[in-house]
């Protein structure tokens, strides 16, 4: 007894599970620029608000713009979040997005559902994560569960936390100097 293939079937069941195969777990980040998305190095924040929100996520994006400072927090997170774990399978939140959202969660000492709500539905989160999605792109939008916000999160712990702090003083005092010298 024989049994027919589709062969156009198999082809593209078998490739897709080579590409499953080598796609890279974790990475830093990458953000599928169009359009209708705003780049992070271009998200514009409310000046005169005295909500504790909007400084900490300039400083996000200052860590995300800023190259060197940028390497240094991408490297402890690699060393912390991806030591010793496989190099490929199914993919797991970018390390930007789970550096965005622990930061925020400690800084304003939210819990995990208002997290999740702030990843999923909180317009300036949502750009300084780089998944906001507009209204012409609604049917793209990139959620985030509760469970893998808690599973990916709290692998940052306040150890961590403390040591990227420390490079962003290192960084904001050495652009205090290169201000005092210009002037």
């Amino acid at each position: 007894m024989w049994v027919s293939v589709d062969s156009t079937a198999f082809q593209y069941n078998f490739c897709s599970l080579l590409v499953a195969k080598t796609l890279v777990m974790r990475q830093r980040f990458e953000q599928q620029m169009s359009l209708r998305t705003v780049a992070i190095s271009d998200v514009k924040f409310p000046l005169k608000s005295r909500d504790e929100l909007p400084p900490v996520l300039m400083a996000l994006q200052y860590i995300f713009v800023t190259a060197a400072l940028n390497e240094k927090v991408f490297e402890l997170l690699e060393k912390k979040i991806c030591k010793g774990k496989k190099k490929t399978g199914r993919k797991g939140m970018d390390l930007w997005h789970i550096l965005v959202l622990a930061v925020v969660r400690h800084a304003c000492g939210t819990n995990w559902d208002t997290l999740e709500t702030w990843a999923n539905h909180h317009e300036l989160v949502r750009r300084v994560m780089g998944v906001h999605a507009t209204a012409f792109m609604e049917d793209e939008k990139v959620e985030f569960n509760y469970q893998t916000i808690l599973d990916n999160v709290s692998l940052i712990d306040e150890d961590l936390l403390w040591q990227i702090n420390l490079l962003v003083v290192d960084a904001g005092h050495k652009l205090v100097k290169k201000k005092k010298m210009r002037h």
